[in-house]
C-alpha cells in the first residue's frame, strides 16, 4: 500500500521498504504470539523486533507504535481485526514472511507495508482503510 485504495506490486528483490525494521502484529490472542515469532523465525530473519499491538494502541499513530520497544505487548490478547504491517524490510523478506504464513495455515488477515504517509495514521485508521480495500477487491472480484 503506498496511498489510499492504491497496491503496487511488490517484485523478489533487495529493495528495503521504506522505515525502522519492525513488525506490528495485531488481533492475535497471546496464545498465537510465539506462532506469529515461529513465522518469522522460520524466514530466517533472525533481527527483525516485533510489536504486538492490542486496543490500547488504536488511536496511536503508526510512528509511534514503530517506537515501541521490542517485543511490546507479548503475551496481551488484542480482539482487533488481524493484521501484520511491516517496515522496513526488504522485497524478498516481505516474500519469506507471506510464504511462511500461507505454509503454516493461520487465518487470513491483513497485510500493509509502513509508508511515509501511512506512518502518520492511527492504527485504527490504517486497518478501517485496510477492511475497505479488501471489501472492494472482493467485490471487484465477483463482477
Amino acid at each position: 500500500m503506498t496511498e489510499a485504495g492504491t497496491f503496487n506490486k511488490v517484485e523478489k528483490s533487495d529493495q528495503r521498504i521504506y522505515g525502522e525494521r519492525k513488525i506490528i502484529v495485531c488481533g492475535y490472542p497471546a496464545t498465537e504470539h510465539l506462532l506469529i515469532q515461529a513465522v518469522i523465525a522460520r524466514t530466517g530473519i533472525s533481527d527483525m523486533p516485533m510489536v504486538f499491538a492490542d486496543e490500547s494502541c488504536l488511536e496511536k499513530t503508526l510512528k509511534e507504535i514503530i517506537a515501541l520497544p521490542d517485543l511490546f505487548g507479548l503475551a496481551a490478547n488484542s480482539r482487533m481485526r488481524r493484521a501484520v504491517i511491516l517496515s522496513g524490510i526488504t522485497h524478498e523478506e516481505l516474500h519469506h514472511i507471506m510464504d511462511s504464513y500461507r505454509a503454516i495455515g493461520l487465518p487470513g488477515q491483513l497485510w500493509a507495508t509502513l509508508t511515509p504517509t501511512s506512518e502518520g495514521w492511527t492504527l485504527k485508521a490504517l486497518l478501517d482503510e485496510l477492511s475497505a480495500e479488501r471489501e472492494a477487491f472482493r467485490k471487484r472480484q465477483t463482477n
